[in-house]
């Protein structure tokens, strides 16, 4: 029987329709409450961690604003003061009920800060605190690793990332949805899928890298391979993999290597990928197109999609891939040993 995951990374297109949807109509509210604000901090965990460095890539390459990830703990656990006059404080959280979250998005307001949440749950504690809520318009997610959740919140990140003042065309993001469609389906006819799934199988670690806009999605897919999957996954950037981590590298520990076609970054992600390969390694693409491909082991297809929201569509072969390797696992991808669905981490 199909998983519950596997269904809801189908309902991502129709979940990124309504999403789209109901955001773009606010960039014009988003404009006015960001208006005195220089600068943006986000504040999440977990997977809403992982888009929030999206949404940092996004804000500082495209609206040319200085963007940083908080530490929740400088407010819950040593409740610093911190002048956040003319800061955004972007809060992320799927269901909106995390405590700790929710604390530091009420510290940033009282320290100065203009707040915005973005959160599947309406009516959550989230997003009554802040100035403004973005909803996500995903409905209820019941499988634990997040899928759909996540990438609509990286459709919110995008919208509020034109509302900042980034150069980009909305025109690419209404395609999203339609991209994601044709990917699943790609991806699920793709003959190197069975292949990548039997290999990694057989592994216990695998290093997942990226650069740039698409980093936030190395970071996700490894997540979802150690919560879904129990493997020990790495996700780094290829810029610090280089600097060391390159020798965990070898023939028991292959590379997830993601890239994004016209990308500036593309060329160094596929000389990294030819690196794994020439040291005996397995180098396995997402994305990136014949470059990327030609430099790996074995490659699945990514989105045909700008740059700015390749990242929308490019994590979902991943998905899928994570999918069906728990299944060759024997594991149940929906209830993850010693995982819940909403996580408290204490003050």
């Amino acid at each position: 029987m199909p998983t519950r995951m596997r269904h809801e990374i189908g309902e991502q297109p129709e979940a990124l329709r309504r999403t789209i949807g109901s955001l773009v109509p606010r960039i014009g509210e988003l404009e006015r409450l960001a208006a005195r604000t220089r600068q943006v901090l986000f504040i999440a965990r977990g997977s809403s961690d992982n888009a929030a460095v999206y949404g940092r890539y996004l804000v500082e390459a495209r609206a040319g604003r200085l963007a940083t990830l908080a530490a929740p703990s400088i407010a819950t656990t040593y409740r610093g003061r911190i002048d956040l006059d003319g800061v955004l404080a972007v809060a992320i959280s799927q269901s909106g009920r995390t405590e700790e979250i929710v604390q530091t998005l009420a510290w940033a307001k009282d320290c100065g800060a203009r707040t915005v949440a973005v959160t599947n749950g309406r009516g959550s504690p989230l997003a009554e605190a802040a100035d403004a809520a973005l909803i996500t318009e995903a409905g209820e997610e019941l499988a634990v690793p997040a899928t759909k959740t996540y990438t609509t919140q990286l459709a919110a990140l995008s919208v509020l990332g034109a509302a900042l003042g980034a150069d980009v065309d909305l025109a690419d993001l209404v395609r999203v949805p339609d991209e994601v469609e044709r990917l699943i389906e790609a991806t699920e006819a793709a003959e190197a899928l069975p292949r990548i799934v039997e290999e990694l199988s057989g592994v216990r670690g695998v290093v997942v890298s990226a650069r740039g806009l698409a980093f936030g999605t190395a970071l996700e897919l490894a997540l979802k391979l150690k919560e879904a999957c129990y493997l020990h996954a790495m996700g780094l950037s290829y810029a610090d993999l280089l600097h060391g981590p390159m020798a965990v590298v070898d023939e028991t520990t292959p590379a997830l290597v993601l890239g994004v076609e016209g990308s500036p970054v593309l060329e160094g992600t596929a000389a990294l990928a030819a690196r794994v390969t020439r040291a005996g390694a397995r180098a396995y693409g997402i994305g990136g197109g014949p470059v990327l491909a030609g430099a790996c082991s074995l490659a699945l297809p990514g989105p045909e999609l700008p740059e700015w929201t390749a990242p929308l569509a490019l994590v979902v072969p991943g998905q899928v891939m994570v999918e069906r390797l728990a299944g060759r696992l024997g594991i149940n991808p929906d209830v993850p040993r010693g995982l819940n669905k909403v996580t408290q981490t204490g003050a």
